[in-house]
């Protein structure tokens, strides 16, 4: 069993405003004041892509050759409202001169194909990422617009800038009838173990809670790992279990939007919370193996704690939250430099990429 592995007797969850976390068993009980000690302490700089007709998410950032930062980013039409990220999402590049620029929509890079592909009626969740010379943009398609057919696949070229090879089945295919993964896969996160394996991080859930539950949030969202000897693959799945699992918390806690880093001898995730503290935070977790993770602790705050903005129109409703957080290192690989994350509202009332800065101390 991991770490992460929570029961009840490890948390405690008081008032909607204050938060005291009482791990039982462990070396130490202590009481935290999370508003001023999140993980990271991050200046705002703002929103820097907003596109007049779609919506904006999944902002996915690298260092190109070009001294350049390139964003590989989902979009939709705004007539299809916040759901369209289901059923007609695109993946897109676009170019700034650096993190504090704005940003410019250049092209498509993968729509929906139609037909009978597994990517037929969305392209999402893009993640890019340079090993040795090969660029891979890990995404999610699916081919009925629902989440039952959702699947990552992994798209490759020799540069951020010319055609990419598209893949004809999904990298990573969803766990056998009655397992904890058997929905889908999705929300990839790419990294190169310390075993030298490459390790992807996915998400899931079990298709009969997700059907049969009651509540806002039906399912229960875990994490999975799988492993391979080359980032094309094959992935080969750690274990039956998922390495990350809130699900014997409170109030059907759960994280998505995982993104994996190393830094000084260690793995680090940072993910959207979605009710271990409450449904606006980051976490942030650590790991040395991939498999036994620490406690989560607070990575950001929600949005209303760093900019103020104008109350938003009815129909943005997870407005003040930064979902889809990923981290742009700094050009050594040393140390994470921006925060980059989607965001609902700005100027065309739909939802846009907004960067933070990361303060050094």
């Amino acid at each position: 069993m991991s770490q992460s592995k929570y029961t009840r007797k490890d948390f405690l969850k008081t008032s909607a405003l204050g938060i005291t976390a009482v791990f039982l068993g462990s070396s130490f009980t202590q009481t935290f004041d999370f508003s001023d000690k999140p993980y990271f302490k991050l200046k705002p700089i703002g929103r820097s892509l907003e596109l007049e007709g779609y919506y904006i998410w999944c902002s996915s950032p690298i260092w190109g050759e070009d001294g350049k930062v390139h964003l590989f980013y989902s979009r939709w039409k705004k007539e299809k409202g916040m759901g369209g990220w289901l059923n007609g999402s695109e993946i897109c590049r676009a170019v700034a001169d650096s993190p504090f620029h704005k940003f410019e929509h250049k092209e498509v890079i993968l729509a929906p194909r139609g037909g009978e592909f597994w990517d037929a009626t969305t392209c999402h969740n893009p993640l890019i990422k340079k090993v040795e010379d090969q660029y891979y943009l890990f995404f999610m398609g699916n081919s009925n617009g629902k989440t039952n057919t959702k699947r990552i696949g992994l798209a490759v070229s020799k540069s951020l800038e010319r055609e990419w090879k598209r893949p004809d089945q999904p990298l990573l295919l969803a766990g056998k009838d009655g397992s904890w993964d058997d929905h889908c896969t999705t929300n990839p996160a790419f990294v190169k173990g310390n075993d030298g394996k490459y390790w992807l991080f996915y998400k899931s859930w079990n298709t009969e809670e997700y059907e049969n539950q009651k509540g806002t949030v039906r399912g229960n969202r875990k994490y999975g790992l799988a492993k391979a000897d080359s980032p094309s693959g094959p992935y080969k799945k750690v274990s039956e279990n998922p390495v990350i699992d809130f699900s014997n918390l409170p109030n059907n806690a759960q994280l998505e939007d995982a993104f994996i880093w190393k830094q000084n001898g260690k793995f680090h995730m940072i993910a959207r919370d979605m009710g271990f503290f409450n449904h606006e935070y980051g976490l942030h977790l650590t790991t040395k193996n991939g498999i036994e993770w620490t406690k989560p602790e607070v990575a950001y705050l929600n949005m209303q704690s760093y900019i103020q903005e104008t109350t938003p129109p009815k129909h943005l409703k997870r407005f003040g939250r930064l979902e889809r957080p990923m981290i742009l290192m700094s050009k050594d690989e040393k140390r994470p430099q921006f925060l980059f994350g989607a965001t609902q509202g700005g100027a065309f009332e739909t939802s846009t990429t907004f960067v933070f800065e990361i303060s050094k101390d």
